[in-house]
């Protein structure tokens, strides 16, 4: 009989389960990866071995500890193991170690919180390196002194994780009662995403809102390449699970960046957008005060600048933890006994005392994005804005109206002369945004005329004008609707963007927009020449010949519903292979659908 199996037929007593579970039981950890990068952002530490004391899962092994009023001890066990872990691995001071913390044990929150604060300041590591994860396993609003104990957590520095967000007792309570810096969304949730809408409908809006409150969101339980790119383009800022790497018991295999996270449709983000760089040049790089800088040394910051009214505060990781403002400090600063009460050891405030949680966006979050996540968080003077999950700086409201001036004004600019239809830009940015958009099938619509160059040639540019303002015309009238976008790329090439009609609709509409072009086009024409069927000029190299009369032809690539666009230039490559086929064509029209390598 092996040892493991002597242990899982050995009855052991309630006071031998910390002394046989040190014996089985190993910590594993799993990667938890930026997922704009792949890069490691932190780990989860995890449970592994208890079936070799007879338990089926972690949770039963601690039910029974619980149950023999040894949590706290074996609690302590593990995670000054996974510490120890932690600490031997090269790279911890810039990683962060999510530990589930059993709610269980609030009554004993003092002896957690100094038992954990004795082992991190013996191995060196700082409480903004350790976030733990609030399971929604248990009711904790029916704990009085659970809302008590979280706020001394992040007052010692700690930061804090909803955990399984979406299937427990109380995540959107927590959500709204507490500061917390992650939420977690559940397995659940990102199961199949990238097939199904809803999921995608509803993980975005737990994103949009966990952002507006300053809240990062880490997807859980990634199991698929194609679920990874759902999770991320639907704004979650971490992910983890088994597509990215398993829980490792051995902490040497661990990597710095996962493959598989880094070459889930990279190219994507090749150029910036508009918005993106418009924000780079409004940011404002304000410095920032760490959240174990002493009071004392915040008042000299405010007395340096006393036009600023706050600072941002971020932790040993440079994470964003909130602002602090001026006007929640004063009247220490200003009291004269506020001096000698911070001297006074009783009175143990740091600045998490004073933090306010603020907005949080990353750089390339779209300017309207960013203005309804300031316009929705009451109070806050600004946007915190990071790269890479670090601190970059922040956006305040008039450098937000400034950007969305300049971008109006910028896309005014790349507006057609001629038409007055958006130009090239707009078109690129409008094709950036719809390939990730994979709720709805999309539609995107090439037009050139045909025989138009001899048209112009015979005729002059005006009349050239005049067709091309015909058309331009024509399309305001076929296509209506805030799912729809019209482009003119120039001269007598055009685009339009469909989201959400099926093909069928969309088809019917372009044949009725080529012919009426092809009837009212003939209007340009003189008598002689519509008598005649066309006109006598000369071909691209010089040669005289017959042309017909002016028709319009059009490429149309379809992409299906839940397909995601690995790089939008795929997009244009192929209209471009198509163009040849399409004027041919006796319709003029080519459809292309499932024609795109998508990610």
């Amino acid at each position: 009989m092996s040892a493991a199996e002597m242990l899982a037929r050995y009855r052991f007593g309630d006071d031998q389960i910390v002394t046989f579970a040190k014996l089985v039981i190993e910590t594993a950890f799993q990667p938890i990866v930026e997922a704009a990068s792949g890069a490691v952002f932190g780990y989860e530490t995890l449970m592994r071995g208890q079936d070799k004391l007879g338990f089926k899962s972690p949770l039963d092994l601690l039910d029974r500890a619980h149950e023999a009023g040894e949590l706290l001890a074996f609690e302590h066990m593990i995670n000054s193991r996974a510490l120890a872990a932690f600490v031997a691995l090269p790279d911890f001071a810039s990683r962060t170690l999510f530990i589930n913390l059993d709610s269980r044990l609030v009554a004993e929150a003092a002896g957690v919180v100094e038992r954990l604060s004795s082992h991190l300041q013996r191995a060196g590591i700082p409480a903004s390196s350790i976030c733990f994860e609030i399971s929604e396993r248990f009711d904790n609003g029916d704990v009085p002194e659970f809302g008590a104990f979280l706020g001394r957590l992040r007052q010692e520095g700690f930061k804090l994780a909803i955990d399984d967000f979406g299937t427990g007792h109380s995540g959107m309570k927590a959500l709204c009662d507490h500061a917390v810096d992650y939420l977690k969304i559940d397995r659940h949730f990102v199961s199949g995403i990238d097939t199904d809408a809803r999921k995608r409908h509803l993980v975005k809006n737990m994103v949009k809102a966990a952002h507006v409150l300053g809240i990062r969101v880490i997807a859980e339980g990634v199991e698929t390449e194609a679920e990874f790119i759902a999770c991320r383009d639907a704004g979650c800022d971490l992910a983890q699970g088994w597509h990215i790497c398993h829980p490792q018991t051995d902490m040497t295999v661990l990597k710095p960046v996962y493959a598989a996270a880094v070459g889930a449709g990279t190219a994507r983000r090749s150029e910036r957008s508009l918005d993106s760089i418009l924000i780079r040049r409004q940011i404002e790089h304000l410095p920032a005060v760490r959240e174990n800088a002493s009071l004392e040394s915040v008042f000299d910051l405010f007395r340096k600048d006393p036009k600023r009214t706050f600072f941002p505060v971020l932790n040993a990781n440079d994470e964003p933890r909130g602002i602090l403002y001026e006007y929640h400090v004063r009247e220490l600063s200003y009291h004269p006994f506020g001096r000698d009460l911070l001297k006074n050891k009783l009175y143990q405030r740091s600045l998490a005392h004073f933090t306010t949680m603020a907005p949080v966006a990353d750089l390339d979050t779209p300017a309207e994005q960013l203005l309804a996540k300031f316009a929705h968080m009451g109070g806050s003077e600004c946007v915190i804005l990071t790269e890479n999950m670090r601190y970059a700086g922040i956006l305040s409201a008039s450098s937000l109206l400034r950007i969305i001036s300049e971008k109006q004004l910028k896309t005014a600019e790349d507006q057609n002369p001629l038409t007055g239809l958006p130009g090239n830009r707009s078109i690129h940015d409008y094709l950036q945004e719809r390939v990730l958009d994979t709720d709805q099938v999309r539609t995107f619509c090439y037009f050139d005329f045909d025989n138009f160059k001899p048209f112009n040639d015979h005729y002059g540019f005006q009349m050239g004008d005049r067709a091309i303002l015909l058309f331009a015309s024509l399309m305001r009238r076929h296509f209506i609707g805030e799912d729809v976008f019209i482009g003119h790329l120039g001269g007598d090439d055009f685009f339009v963007g469909i989201s959400g009609r099926d093909a069928a609709a969309v088809e019917s509409l372009l044949e009725q927009l080529l012919q009426d072009f092809s009837r009212e086009a003939r209007h340009l024409y003189s008598a002689e020449d519509l008598l005649a069927g066309g006109i006598r000029g000369r071909d691209r190299d010089g040669a005289p010949r017959d042309f017909p009369l002016m028709r319009c032809s059009a490429v149309v690539l379809s992409v299906p519903k839940g397909e995601l666009v690995a790089d939008p230039q795929q997009i244009s490559a192929r209209i471009a292979s198509l163009k040849g086929q399409a004027k041919g064509s006796e319709r003029g029209i080519v459809f292309c659908s499932d024609c795109v390598p998508h990610a």
